[in-house]
Formats: structure tokens, sequence, C-alpha cells
């Protein structure tokens, strides 16, 4: 049993994240700069056009979006209880145990690192030939990757709210440029007619449109990270379920506008074609025709900058993950340090810069391909990761309210997470079935079976190291899943399993 801290140590102060900083529309600028909508538009909407052969995506995004609003009725109930930097890590502890906590906190830092990481090899593949084209200097990759790295790794260390700041002025960016382009695609049909082909609830039943469906869900990564930031909220209990909600609501409309508006301009009997053809530049050669070049270039600058927006986001929470390990002793903790003037997980931040910069050296040297080995197989490995972890969460809602109801409705605990669970499993057996297909590999290549068999690893040892805990250090094993009242509270507080 531990005994009750005072909580005015240094460990106190140090072990907690700055409170009421954030409002409902900044976690929303970080939800959704994670989510990258000019990165999704150019790059994961034409490729899924591309590879899959099928125009079902519009169509395939309200499905998910769906399936995700059923999955937050739970989530936001039980996060009305819980107010952890530690988002699903804290959830599955909570619902299925502290061992099966630890397994979801591996899996969490593996996933949302390969996302932030990855993105740095897209980073520095979209901004070579801006720099060629602008200042006639041929720059590696690499360099240009070290440089957002830097700014990164820099702004991790601020205070949160200034990091939403900034997101809010690239978010708002972006919005409005993917708006225009709908606008003008929807304005020039091919054919002079707009077809509602991509729409029709008909494309889900496709050969092959389960795929569609493992890709729209990537396109939604980052829209839980609500409840990472739930600690730095103002008022948490009101500001993450509107932000959740508004988010998934915003995401799977923008993006089926978007993919529709898409296959409008190109002709649904040709878009597949062009998006071939021209790949992540499809976009910008439709507009450049319907709103001339100018436009068109201050949009790839703004797809530079969304992929800014999303390193932001997701170092950000990663490092929170960090710190919600370290505050709990399930990693080191210095971990669960924060910066005295800024409120930030400083190790956790730097942790996460240091692997950040470890990867751009080990790709550099290696001389592998920046978008297919760094930004693309880590973004498809990452989101896989994420899908996993939403639907441990949203077994770990059910069987939190079966054991502790309280005043929630049968819709919030029992209903819709049941529907929500059911739908995201499905999307796990589709994605281990179709994983050759999301990597573009041959069925044969040994990384379908490599890449998914990680997260089965990373459970296995987040197990046995949660034995360790409860056999050789109780008291911390006792902490796991508390938060901030690790630091404050004794352990009887604690409300999960064993």
């Amino acid at each position: 049993m531990l005994t009750q801290q005072s909580g005015s140590g240094p460990d106190a102060i140090e072990g907690a994240l700055a409170a009421d900083r954030l409002g409902a529309p900044s976690v929303v600028y970080f939800v959704l700069s994670a989510a990258a909508p000019l990165t999704v538009v150019a790059g994961v909407v034409t490729t899924a056009y591309a590879v899959t052969g099928i125009t079902g995506l519009p169509i395939a995004f309200l499905a998910v979006g769906a399936v995700l609003a059923l999955f937050s009725v739970g989530y936001v109930a039980m996060g009305r209880r819980i107010a952890n930097a530690g988002a699903f890590y804290a959830y599955v502890t909570r619902g299925l145990g502290r061992p099966s906590g630890i397994a979801a906190a591996w899996i969490a830092l593996i996933a949302y690192n390969a996302l932030q990481v990855g993105l740095y090899g897209a980073f520095g593949a979209a901004t070579v030939p801006l720099v060629q084209q602008w200042a006639g200097l041929s720059v590696p990759w690499w360099v240009l990757a070290l440089v957002s790295w830097l700014l990164v790794a820099v702004l991790g260390l601020m205070r949160v709210d200034v990091n939403g700041r900034l997101l809010a002025v690239l978010l708002t960016a972006e919005v409005a440029v993917i708006l225009l382009f709908d606008a003008a695609d929807l304005l020039n049909p091919a054919g002079g007619a707009i077809s509602m082909a991509a729409l029709s609830p008909g494309e889900l039943l496709a050969p092959g449109a389960g795929a569609l469906l493992v890709i729209a869900t990537t396109g939604f990564v980052g829209f839980e990270s609500s409840v990472v930031f739930s600690e730095e909220s103002r008022d948490p209990r009101r500001t993450v379920p509107a932000a959740t909600y508004a988010s998934v609501g915003i995401i799977a409309v923008l993006y089926a506008l978007s993919s529709w508006a898409l296959t409008v301009a190109a002709g649904p009997g040709d878009v597949v074609r062009l998006a071939r053809e021209g790949q992540a530049e499809t976009i910008f050669i439709l507009a450049e025709g319907h709103l001339g070049g100018t436009v068109v270039e201050i949009a790839r600058v703004l797809f530079v900058t969304s992929l800014l927006a999303a390193m932001i986001s997701f170092h950000n929470t990663t490092a929170r993950y960090f710190f919600a390990l370290g505050r709990e002793r399930v990693l080191p903790g210095a971990f669960g340090r924060t910066g005295p003037r800024t409120g930030a997980p400083k190790v956790g931040s730097l942790t996460q810069s240091a692997l950040g910069v470890i990867v751009i050296v080990i790709f550099a040297s290696l001389g592998l391909d920046p978008l297919v080995n760094l930004f693309f197989y880590g973004g498809t490995f990452g989101g896989f990761g994420i899908l996993l972890l939403i639907t441990a969460t949203s077994v770990s809602v059910i069987a939190y309210f079966a054991r502790d109801p309280g005043a929630e409705s049968r819709w919030r605990r029992v209903v819709a997470p049941v529907i929500a669970t059911f739908a995201l499993a499905t999307m796990v057996i589709l994605a281990l079935a179709n994983f050759s297909t999301l990597l573009g590999v041959p069925p044969e290549s040994p990384l379908r079976w490599i890449l998914p068999s990680i997260y089965a690893v990373a459970v296995v040892l987040g197990l046995l190291w949660a034995l360790v805990l409860r056999s050789g250090r109780p008291a911390v094993y006792e902490r796991i899943g508390m938060g901030a009242r690790a630091v404050t509270a004794t352990p009887s507080a604690h409300g999960g399993r064993r």
C-alpha cells in the first residue's frame, strides 16, 4: 500500500502537465493536424484509387466515420471519469487490467513513433523540388528533414498552447485550399455532369472494398488524441467530448467531399487511370487547369506545412505517452518530468526527438527511399497499430462499464460500444488479410507478416514486464493507470482491475 504524498515536492510539480491551457478549438486543431488533411487528400486518397482500382473511397470515409462516432460514444463517456495523458494506455488498464494496459502502452509508443518519424521522409521528399525550383539548389532529402526535425524538437519543449496557435494557422490555411480545390472540381465536372456513383453504398460491396475501409481508417488517425490532452484542457468533461465528436465529423465530411470531388473532376471511369499516372500530383494537376499556377504553388507549400503540422501534433502525443508511463514509473521516472516554466513533458519530448534523428540518419546512410520506405511503410504500420489500440479500447469500454455502470445510459455503456467493437474487429481482420495490398508489396513479401508481428512481440513483452512489476515492484504496479494520482494518491483510489 502506498502512502499519501503531500504533492508539494519537486516530483509532484515536475510530474504534472500544465492545466487549463487548451480549449476545445485548440484540441480540435491538434487532432486535425495529426489527421493532416492536405496530406491525406493529396497522398492517401490518390494512392487508394491507384492501388485498389475502386472508386468507393468517399462512401468508405463516411462508413468509417460512422463506426468511429459509435466508438466515441463509449470513449468519451469513459473519458468523463478518466483524465490521463496516456489515453489508450489508461483506458485499457482500467477496462482490461494492468498487464493489458502496459501491452497497449508498448503498442502506442511504437505506432505513434512510426507515424511521427515517417513524416520526416515525406517532408524531405516534398520539399526537395520546392528548394530546387526557388533556389536552384539540389539538396538531399535528409538535410531538409533535419531542418524540420530541429523545428519540431524546439516546439516540443515549449508551452502546449504555443504549439496549438501555430497549428491553428497552418490547419486553417490547408483546409481553405482543400475546399477551394473541391469547389473547382465540382464546378468543372468531367463530361459536364456531376456523378454520384462514388457515394453509392453499393461500392462497399465491390470486390476488394475491404481494403478501402482500412485505407479510410488511416485518414482518421489522430482523432483519438483529444483524450491525450485532457489534463491540459479547460473543463475536460466538456472539452474532450466536444473535440472528439467535432473531429470525427469534420474529418469524415472533408475527406468524403474531397475524394468524391476528385472523381467528379476526373470522371468515375478515369479517376483510377489519372491517379496511377499523376499519383500525389493528381489533385494539383486538376487544380492547375481550373485555378491557375499561382494557387497551385501555394497549395504545394501548404502540402509541406501540412506534413509539418502533423509532425508537431504526433510529437506532442508521443511525448505525453512517454510522460504518462514515466509518471507511474512503468518507464524510468525521468520520463515523468515536465519543464518548470512550460509544463511540457521535456524528457519524453527529447526522447522522441532523439529517435527521430537516429531514424533519419539510418535511412540516409542506407540510401533508402524516404517516401516508400520511411513515410509509406511507417504510416501504414503506425496506422494499423492505432486501429489495434482503438479496437482494444472499445472492448475496454464494455468491460469498464460492466463493472461500474454509474449513471451512464445503456446506449453509451453497452449498445454503441458493442456495435463499434464488432465493426472495428472486422476492420482488423480485413487489414491483416490485405496487408500486402496496404503496403503495395507482393503477397509473398515477408513484410506482410514481419510488420504486424512487431505488435504481437510488443504485447508479449508488455505482459511480461507487467508480471515483473507485480512481483518485484508491487508499489509501482499498483500505480499503473492512476494518472496524476500516481504522484499524490494511494492506489486504493484506483478503480481498475489487477
